[in-house]
C-alpha cells in the first residue's frame, strides 16, 4: 500500500526549552491515518497535518468502547541518529489486542514502515535532551454511526506523535505504590492482556484512592481471589526476592509488556535468575518481614524502569531498599536506556534506525 503525504501549511513552533516538555500534551505537525471499510479492508494510508477529526455522535467507539492502542518511542542518539525500540513487538501486540476486541488485524511490517516514515518526516521534533524522546501513539477505533452492540464495519487507524520529557519528573526516585483490595482491574478471560481503553478507565477509581492516600500508583491483585499480584496501572511489576527476579506470569489478565519482556531477556543475558510465576501479596510481605525483599520495580515504555520505595498493603507499609533504587533496577535502566539512546551496543538487535 502506498502512503500519500500532505504537508502542513501551518507548521507549529517547536519547543525551545526541552526541560519543560512534560508528557503527552504537545503534538507534532503531522499524523498517520488509514481507514478500514468492510469488503475493502485497510486502505487510504496517508500522512496528513495533525488536526481535529470528525465523528458522528453515534460513533460506536463512543458508546461501546471498541478501541485499541499502543505506545512506543523514537530516540535521538548522540550522533543525531533517530531510532525506534522493538516496534515490531508493538504491532504484534496490537494485533493480539485487535483479535480480542474483534477489530480487523493490520499488516505489522507495513505499520513499522509507516511509523518509520512518519517519524522521518517529523524527525526535527525528536528531542535532543538526554532522557527526552518522541512518544508514538498508534490507535484504532470504531467509527460506524450506529447505536448497537456488534463489531463495527468501519474503523480509523491514527498515529500521533508527542515530544516528551521523562515520564516521572523526579527521574529515578522511587515511587510509592498502593495495593488495591476492593476493586479489580481484570479477570482471566477478559481483556486484561489487551491494550484497550476500557482497562485504563477501570483502573481510575483505584488510582484516585491511591492519590488520596498520597501514593502515586496502584498495584492490582487478581480479580477472583484478590491475592495474586498482577500489575500496576501503567506498568508491569517485578520483585527481587533473595536475589531472584520474579514477575507475575502472563495468565491472560496481565498486559504482556515489551519493556517487561526486554527486562527478562537482559537479566537472563547477565546470568541473573529471572522467573515468571504467580506470586501472592502475602509472599511479598513475608519476604519483606524476613529481610529478603531486596527490590521492587515497575517496567513500561513511558518510564522504562520505575523503582518502588514504598508498598502499602492494608495497614502494612513496606519500605523497600531504604527507599533507594536497587542495583538490578539501576542495571536494567542503564542497559535499556543505553540501548535506546545508542549509548551502548545493541547486542539484542532491538533498535530500528530511521
Amino acid at each position: 500500500m502506498e502512503i500519500r503525504f500532505e504537508q502542513t501549511k501551518s507548521p507549529k513552533a517547536k519547543p525551545t526549552d526541552e526541560s519543560k516538555l512534560g508528557f503527552g500534551h504537545i503534538f507534532t505537525d503531522h499524523m498517520f491515518a488509514m481507514n478500514y471499510d468492510a469488503g475493502q479492508g485497510w486502505h487510504d494510508a496517508r500522512i496528513v497535518p495533525y488536526g481535529e477529526i470528525s465523528l458522528s455522535p453515534a460513533a460506536m467507539c463512543l458508546h461501546y468502547g471498541q478501541e485499541i492502542f499502543e505506545g512506543l518511542k523514537a530516540y535521538r542518539t548522540a550522533d543525531g541518529t533517530v531510532q525506534l525500540f522493538r516496534p515490531d513487538e508493538n504491532y504484534k501486540r496490537m494485533n493480539t489486542s485487535a483479535e480480542r476486541m474483534v477489530i480487523p488485524k493490520i499488516d505489522e511490517e507495513f505499520m513499522v514502515e509507516a511509523t518509520k516514515k512518519l517519524v522521518e518526516i517529523e524527525k526535527d521534533w525528536v528531542p535532543h535532551t538526554d532522557g527526552a524522546s518522541l512518544y508514538i501513539r498508534p490507535f484504532i477505533f470504531a467509527t460506524d454511526p450506529f447505536v448497537g452492540v456488534k463489531p463495527a464495519d468501519h474503523y480509523l487507524f491514527l498515529i500521533i506523535l508527542s515530544p516528551s520529557g521523562p515520564y516521572y519528573s523526579t527521574g529515578l526516585d522511587p515511587v510509592k505504590i498502593y495495593v488495591e483490595q476492593k476493586y479489580v482491574r481484570a479477570v482471566r478471560g477478559g481483556t486484561g492482556f489487551a491494550k484497550t481503553a476500557a482497562n485504563y478507565a477501570i483502573s481510575l477509581k483505584g488510582q484516585d484512592e491511591a492519590h488520596e492516600q498520597d501514593y502515586e500508583q496502584v498495584l492490582w491483585l487478581d480479580g477472583v481471589e484478590q491475592k495474586y499480584i498482577e500489575e500496576v496501572g501503567s506498568m508491569n511489576i517485578f520483585f527481587v526476592i533473595d536475589g531472584e527476579v520474579i514477575t507475575p506470569e502472563l495468565t491472560g489478565s496481565v498486559l504482556p509488556g515489551i519493556t517487561r519482556k526486554s527486562a527478562l531477556e537482559v537479566c537472563k543475558s547477565k546470568g541473573i535468575k529471572a522467573t515468571e510465576r504467580r506470586i501472592t501479596i502475602q509472599e511479598v510481605a513475608d519476604a519483606y518481614d524476613a529481610g529478603k525483599l531486596d527490590e521492587v520495580f515497575g517496567t513500561g515504555t513511558a518510564a522504562v524502569i520505575s523503582p518502588v520505595g514504598h508498598l502499602k498493603w492494608g495497614d502494612k507499609v513496606m519500605t523497600i531498599n531504604d527507599n533507594k533504587i536497587g542495583p538490578i533496577s539501576q542495571m536494567l535502566y542503564d542497559t535499556m536506556t543505553g540501548i535506546q539512546w545508542g549509548k551502548i551496543e545493541d547486542t539484542f538487535g532491538w533498535t530500528v534506525k530511521i
